[in-house]
């Protein structure tokens, strides 16, 4: 691009004018308050023309006075000129920059309000008030020159050059070229300025824009942006790098934009392991969900416990819906068969459960009934006072029952609560009958202690028949006695009973001792065995004398056998003292 001539300010857009002005005094505050002094140049567009007073010009408008900033020893101060005031220190008050009022040819500045100027401290600057400055008089059309932006620029960045690039060029016209692989490329001008600044202005947007890639660099690296965030912010920048109006080392941003591609593929690939892994995760949860659900549907109807079982089943549906809302999603095929088979299992125990309920309702209502015919006898043999067979028959209903089932909750405590009531209307009358016969017992009780400690003093048993002949008395004495309170009765009836056994013991082993029956057959087992043993000694003396030690071996053993019989049965006869 080259710099227009004065020829070509007549085709320029009066915008031009202003718009140059607004971005150098914007440009100056931004660098002024950044860059080294070697960098602060204003900001151009490409191919700015240097715009010329003329009466096409249309009036531009007012523009805001900008503060003054406390001055630096890095940024130079501008010189006064007639359209830009020069800035004072920022130690004292500045007056306020006064705009060119609007005339039919040429833009007059018109006066702004002061601004007041922040004082700095050493701590918290304090803004100190400045009194406004009465607007100068506004000068004719002849006097007034506008200056050109060339003239601005060195104003406001003085003449330090800024740093040269081996990147770029500038060539006599002004034309500020980018050097690349494939040669030299135009990449616009800055009107009004020096060559190093023009240069130097498209040296820093170059820097910018690879700042901005090591940003986004460490972003896609170092932190949890995500792929698609990732894949835009690089899409962006490859646009801005596409043909971009910078002077610097383009094969080394081309480099960074691949290693932000490489970056980003690597985030996409980590990504998409995450995903298959949690959709794995997803997956294998959904089937241990089915496989339970399946579970449940499977048990014997006999066995399921249907209240915890529906508990669950509810809560395994909440658990499937959850992980449809806010868990992985997984391919339709999966979670399609997935889906069928949890439901197939669902609907498999509520048809079980219905029809279980149904035959539930149905044995409740026999069960109803048949527990409604026992209260009914249970209440007519409330009344009842014959105390030993009623009580039988209320065990025999307890039994019944039992064997009738349950009905709902509600009816069977109902209907318990009646047949209880009957129940213990009876038993309690009984308790109070025996309670005040137990009263009269007592005395009983008395007596009956005294003679079972009567017999307990027989034992043990000398003489069989006297004891005999005694207990017979006492057992007399025993039964005209009466009853006694039903606590002790067994244990009385029990301590009798072993006195009785005793006598009868005794008196069996004295007459097995005196049966002359019994005695005739033990003496003629021992004269069997006498006689076997005197045979059985012959032998023995014949095989010795034969010197068989075989056979004499044979009758040593039999004989030795056959005394122990013996000498065992003449025990015999001595206890029926033969």
């Amino acid at each position: 691009m080259t710099e227009q001539t004065p020829e070509n300010d007549a085709a320029t857009p009066a915008t031009d004018i202003s718009e140059e002005r607004t971005e150098v005094e914007w440009s100056t505050r931004d660098d002024s308050a950044t860059l080294p002094a070697a960098e602060a140049a204003p900001e151009p567009t490409t191919e700015v023309p240097t715009p010329e007073p003329s009466s096409a010009i249309p009036t531009p408008e007012p523009t805001r006075a900008v503060p003054t900033r406390e001055p630096s020893s890095a940024i130079p101060t501008p010189e006064p000129s007639p359209a830009v005031p020069t800035p004072e220190p920022a130690s004292e008050p500045t007056p306020a920059v006064p705009t060119p009022e609007p005339t039919p040819a040429v833009p007059t500045p018109e006066p702004t309000p002061a601004v007041p100027t922040p004082e700095p401290t050493p701590a918290v600057p304090t803004p100190e008030p400045t009194p406004a400055v009465p607007a100068p008089a506004v000068p004719s059309p002849a006097a007034l020159r506008v200056p050109s932006p060339a003239t601005l620029a060195g104003r406001l960045h003085g003449n330090a050059a800024p740093k040269p690039s081996e990147h770029g060029r500038v060539d006599g016209t002004g034309t500020v070229f980018v050097r690349t692989a494939d040669g030299e490329r135009e990449v616009g001008s800055y009107p009004g300025a020096s060559h190093a600044e023009a240069l130097g202005y498209f040296t820093r947007k170059y820097d910018e824009m690879l700042a901005s890639a090591d940003l986004l660099l460490q972003r896609v690296t170092h932190t949890d942006l995500s792929a698609r965030e990732s894949s835009e912010g690089l899409t962006k920048l490859r646009e801005q790098a596409t043909d971009a109006r910078v002077v610097g080392d383009l094969a080394a941003l081309d480099a960074r934009i691949a290693q932000i591609a490489t970056a980003v593929e690597a985030k996409k690939a980590t990504e998409s392991l995450e995903r298959s892994a949690a959709r794995e995760a997803g997956r294998a949860r959904r089937e241990e969900l089915v496989i339970e659900a399946e579970k449940i549907a499977g048990q014997p109807e006999a066995k399921i416990q249907w209240k915890t079982s529906g508990t669950r089943m509810r809560a395994l549906l909440d658990e499937w819906k959850s992980l449809q809302r806010t868990g992985p999603k997984l391919d339709r095929e999966s979670e399609t068969s997935l889906w069928q088979r949890f439901s197939a299992a669902r609907n498999s125990f509520d048809k079980a459960r219905r029809v279980y309920f149904a035959q539930l309702e149905g044995t409740q209502s026999e069960a109803r009934s048949a527990k409604e015919k026992l209260v009914k006898e249970a209440e007519a043999l409330a009344t009842s006072k014959d105390w030993s067979s009623t009580a039988t028959a209320f065990k025999r209903l307890m039994d019944r029952w039992r064997e009738a089932g349950r009905t709902s909750r509600t009816d069977d405590d109902a209907l318990w609560a009646r047949f209880k009531t009957a129940q213990d209307s009876f038993f309690n009358a009984k308790d109070a009958l025996v309670a005040a016969e137990n009263e009269e017992f007592k005395a009983n009780l008395v007596v009956k202690e005294a003679l079972l400690a009567e017999a307990e003093s027989m034992l043990p048993v000398t003489d069989t028949e006297a004891a005999k002949a005694r207990l017979r008395t006492i057992q007399d004495k025993w039964e005209n006695a009466g009853k006694v309170p039903r606590p002790d009765v067994e244990r009385l009836e029990k301590a009798m009973r072993r006195i009785e056994q005793a006598v009868r013991d005794n008196d069996e082993k004295r007459w097995a001792s005196i049966n002359p029956e019994a005695a005739a057959r033990a003496q003629s087992l021992a004269d069997q065995l006498e006689s076997v043993v005197e045979g059985l000694r012959k032998d023995l003396a014949k095989a010795q004398a034969s010197g068989d030690a075989k056979r004499v071996a044979e009758a040593h053993s039999t004989l030795a056998t056959r005394e122990q019989w013996l000498a065992q049965a003449r025990a015999g006869v001595q206890e029926f003292g033969g």
